[in-house]
C-alpha cells in the first residue's frame, strides 16, 4: 500500500477546480463553458478541458447545448438533499454488511487507512485527505462483498464527489471527519454490524450538512458561493 495518496492527473486537477467553481457559484448557472477559453485560463490544451467538461456532464455539473457547447449546471437544493439521503443509506447498508463480511486481511486494510488519514490529518493536508477519504471509503463498499450495493454506492458518490471534497475546507472538518470514521472503522473491527450501519448513517448526515454549509458559503471565509437554487 502506498504511504502517500497519488496525485491528481492534470484532467483530474482542473475537473475539481471546474466542479468546485460551479457548486460555489463562481462560475454562475447558465454560464457557457467554452473549451478554448478554459484551456487558455488554465494553460493547458483543450483535450484535458474536453474530458473534464464531458466528466462534469456525467455528474450533472454541466449541461450539453447546441453545437457541441457545453454550460454550467444550476445546482438544486432539493436535488443535493435527495443524493445525500440516498448515499447515507447505501453507506450505511455498505458499513454494517462489512462489519459481517470483512475477512482478516481487509479488516487490516481498513485499519491501515484509517491511521494514515490520520498521519495526514497531523499535516493538515485537505487534499491528501479527500484522496484518502475515497480509498477509505472505497475499501467499505468493496468489504461489504456485494457488487452491486458497491457499485450503486461509487457511482452515487462519483455525483456527490465534488461537495464531498469541498466541505474538508471547512475550519475543523478534517478532525471531525476522522472521529467520525474512528466510530465506523472500530465498529467494523468489532464485527458490530448495527453500530456500524448506524455511525455511517451519521457521518454522511454531517457530511451533507457540512457539504451544504461549504456550497452556501458559510463558514469559509472570503468565498463567493451560490446559495442552491430551489426547483
Amino acid at each position: 500500500m502506498s504511504d502517500k495518496p497519488s496525485r491528481p492527473t492534470l484532467t483530474e486537477e482542473l475537473r475539481r477546480q471546474l466542479a468546485d467553481d460551479i457548486i460555489t457559484g463562481r462560475i454562475l448557472p447558465g454560464a457557457r463553458l467554452d473549451e478554448q477559453m478554459l484551456a487558455g485560463r488554465f494553460g493547458v490544451s483543450r483535450t484535458p478541458v474536453r474530458e473534464a467538461l464531458k466528466h462534469l456532464a456525467a455528474i450533472g455539473l454541466a449541461e450539453p447545448g447546441p453545437q457541441r457547447s457545453m454550460f454550467a449546471a444550476t445546482v438544486s437544493q432539493d436535488k443535493l438533499v435527495e443524493l445525500f439521503e440516498v448515499m447515507a443509506e447505501l453507506e450505511a447498508l455498505c458499513a454494517g454488511m462489512a462489519a459481517r463480511r470483512m475477512n482478516t486481511l481487509e479488516r487490516k486494510q481498513l485499519e491501515a487507512l484509517h491511521m494514515q488519514s490520520a498521519e495526514i490529518l497531523r499535516g493538515g493536508d485537505a487534499a491528501d485527505y479527500s484522496d484518502l477519504n475515497t480509498r477509505f471509503h472505497a475499501a467499505i463498499y468493496r468489504g461489504c462483498h456485494n457488487r452491486q450495493l458497491e457499485q450503486m454506492a461509487l457511482s452515487t458518490r462519483a455525483r456527490l464527489a465534488p461537495f464531498r471534497r469541498g466541505q474538508f475546507n471547512l475550519s475543523g472538518r478534517l478532525g471531525k471527519s476522522y472521529a467520525e470514521h474512528d466510530t465506523i472503522v472500530q465498529a467494523i473491527l468489532r464485527g458490530d454490524r448495527a453500530r456500524a450501519h448506524e455511525a455511517a448513517l451519521a457521518h454522511v448526515e454531517k457530511v451533507s450538512d457540512a457539504s451544504t454549509l461549504y456550497v452556501t458559503g458559510s463558514d469559509v471565509p472570503n468565498g463567493p458561493r451560490l446559495v442552491a437554487v430551489e426547483n
